[in-house]
């Protein structure tokens, strides 16, 4: 879980629907009520490496502490794009998980936006991107942006960071600069998401539970290193056509495993 957790949370592929779909063939003999939260706080590992990779630019003090104005301006961007996800989660989350969460829901938006990224992406092929740094994007390109991770907050299959990367491509964000963005948005919202996971099940962990859960988030901490490193190389040279091709192909497996082999 923790190594499926570290490759999918960055690559715009659906970590949550790959959980889901791995939650089928490699089974957790604890609580539902424990798999339900561990599923969603092994992303704490995932988030440690943004931490880690990213901390110079995300840490919005200087010398003496003082705040630094533009590092407070970015963080006023990602608070705005966080803003409709949160809202939505905390006021839906049981209906969403019992509406959303299944097997169709992930094969449906992981197929729709595969085919979103390769027709974007053929699109904008010759086009010259509008932002192409942090500090160029505005409030109104963080709040859409917001919006577009409010679909994956919703939908298990789209992504966060497909979705989100995907929005501020159409927005006129460079690759780089949409993957970098979407990396801290997932800093509020992860952190948020787990703890209000860990409030419903409570602190009353087994020395087994806490074991699994540690393990989970160590291997999910290196592997999204490894994963952030990766997909930052790749896009320097390459578009995301890939990735939706991916996407498309997994969502027809899912497909026809639940309609042919599940059913066997």
């Amino acid at each position: 879980f923790g190594i499926v957790e570290g490759i999918t949370e960055w690559l715009p592929i659906s970590s949550t629907g790959h959980m889901i779909l791995l939650d089928e063939f490699v089974t957790l003999n604890m609580s539902p009520s424990f798999v339900n939260m561990f599923l969603v706080v092994i992303q704490l590992g995932a988030i440690l490496a943004v931490v880690l990779l990213y901390f110079k630019k995300i840490w919005p003090f200087g010398a003496g502490m003082r705040l630094l104005p533009e590092k407070k301006v970015l963080w006023y961007k990602i608070l705005v794009a966080c803003v409709p996800a949160a809202i939505i989660g905390l006021l839906f989350d049981h209906q969403i998980e019992a509406l959303f969460y299944n097997p169709w829901t992930v094969a449906i938006m992981l197929i729709l936006f595969g085919i979103g990224f390769i027709a974007i992406e053929n699109h904008n092929k010759k086009l010259t991107p509008r932002v192409n740094s942090l500090e160029e994007i505005t409030y109104k390109d963080a709040f859409w942006v917001g919006m577009f991770q409010l679909v994956a907050a919703v939908f298990p299959g789209t992504s966060r960071s497909g979705s989100t990367i995907l929005g501020g491509i159409v927005l006129g964000l460079s690759r780089e600069v949409a993957a970098e963005f979407t990396f801290f948005l997932a800093i509020p919202v992860m952190f948020g998401a787990s703890a209000l996971k860990i409030a419903k099940h409570g602190l009353n962990f087994t020395g087994e539970e806490l074991a699994v859960m540690g393990v989970g988030l160590i291997v999910s901490f290196v592997v999204s290193i490894i994963a952030i490193k990766f997909l930052m190389a790749y896009i320097k040279k390459h578009d995301f056509k890939i990735f939706g091709w991916y996407r498309i192909v997994l969502g027809i497996l899912v497909i026809l495993y639940f309609t042919m082999w599940k059913q066997v």
